[in-house]
C-alpha cells in the first residue's frame, strides 16, 4: 500500500525529521503540549518557511491540539479556554498548510451527565472557523469519555451532526486507545466508518498494556500486547495516513514505520 505514514516529531524542524524515517508526513505539536499558552511556530522563518519547505519536501503536516482542551467539559474555566485554545491551532495549523488538527474526544466526571458533554461539543463545532480539517481521535480511558467506546462515539457524532460544519469534521482512530479502550481492533474501522462514515488519520501505536485496561500507554510496533497482524489491518482497512506515536526517537519510529509498510506488503 502506498500510504502516507510518518511519526509525532519535535516541531523544531518536523521536514527534517520526517526525512530523518524515511517519512511523508510529520505529526507535532505547537508549543507546551500540557499548557493553555497559545500555539507557537518555532521553525526558523516562521509559518510561511514551514509551510514552504515541507511542500517542497512532499512533507504532508498534522498537528496535534494540546492536552488539556477539553471541550465537553462542564466546568467553565475548562471548556472555555479550550475552545479558545482549540480555535487558535487551528488557525496556527493552516498557516503552516497543515492537512488537520488532532483533538482528544474528552471526557466528563464519572457522575455528570454525558449527555452535557455531548452538547458542549455540539456548541464547540457550532462556533469554530475551521480552515483546515477538525479531527477528534478516540480515547483509551474514562469511564464517561467522550470517545472511548463505539456508543459513546456515535452519540458524539450524532451530536455534533447538528452543528454548522459538523459534517466536515473528521475521525483520527488511535489503535493503542482502542485497544485499551475495549474495541475489538478487527472491526473497529468498519464499526467507526458505520458511524462516522470517515476514518482520516490513523494512530498507529502499539499497548504496553492488555485489552480493556484504559490505560494510555504507546509502545513498539510488534513490541507490546495488540497483534502485529491486526495493526496492519487496522491500516489496511482504513487506507488513512498514518502517524506512528511511538518511543524512541528518529530511530525508534524509523523501524516502527520500516515494520508497517513490512506487513502491509
Amino acid at each position: 500500500m502506498d500510504l502516507r505514514i510518518g511519526g509525532h516529531v519535535d516541531q523544531a524542524d518536523p521536514v527534517a525529521e520526517a526525512l530523518a524515517r524515511g517519512a511523508t508526513l510529520s505529526q507535532m505539536f505547537l508549543g507546551d503540549p500540557q499548557s493553555y499558552k497559545g500555539p507557537v511556530v518555532e521553525y526558523p522563518g516562521g509559518a510561511e518557511a514551514l509551510r514552504a519547505a515541507a511542500e517542497a519536501a512532499g512533507v504532508d503536516l498534522y498537528v496535534h491540539a494540546p492536552y488539556p482542551i477539553n471541550v465537553a467539559s462542564t466546568n467553565n474555566r475548562i471548556r472555555i479556554p479550550g475552545r479558545k485554545l482549540l480555535q487558535q491551532h487551528l488557525h496556527a495549523a493552516a498557516g503552516i498548510g497543515a492537512k488537520g488538527v488532532v483533538v482528544h474526544g474528552g471526557h466528563l466526571g464519572k457522575d455528570e451527565d454525558a449527555d452535557a458533554g455531548f452538547d458542549n461539543w455540539r456548541k464547540c463545532v457550532d462556533g469554530l472557523e475551521m480552515p483546515v480539517p477538525l479531527l477528534i481521535e478516540n480515547t483509551a480511558g474514562g469511564d464517561n469519555a467522550m470517545a472511548r467506546r463505539l456508543e459513546a462515539i456515535e452519540r458524539l457524532w450524532e451530536a455534533i451532526g447538528r452543528a454548522e460544519g459538523g459534517d466536515t469534521v473528521g475521525f483520527c482512530l488511535d489503535t493503542c486507545h482502542a485497544h485499551a479502550g475495549g474495541n475489538d481492533l478487527g472491526s473497529v474501522v468498519e464499526k467507526v466508518r458505520t458511524i462516522t462514515g470517515r476514518v482520516d488519520l490513523v494512530h498507529c501505536n502499539d499497548s504496553r498494556d492488555e485489552f480493556d485496561s484504559g490505560a494510555d500507554r504507546h509502545t513498539n510496533l510488534g513490541s507490546g500486547h495488540i497483534d502485529g497482524t491486526d495493526l496492519a489491518d487496522v491500516v489496511r482497512a482504513a487506507g488513512a495516513p498514518v502517524v506512528v506515536e511511538t518511543p524512541g526517537g528518529a530511530e525508534g519510529q524509523a523501524a516502527d514505520i520500516a515494520w508497517l509498510r513490512e506487513h502491509l506488503g
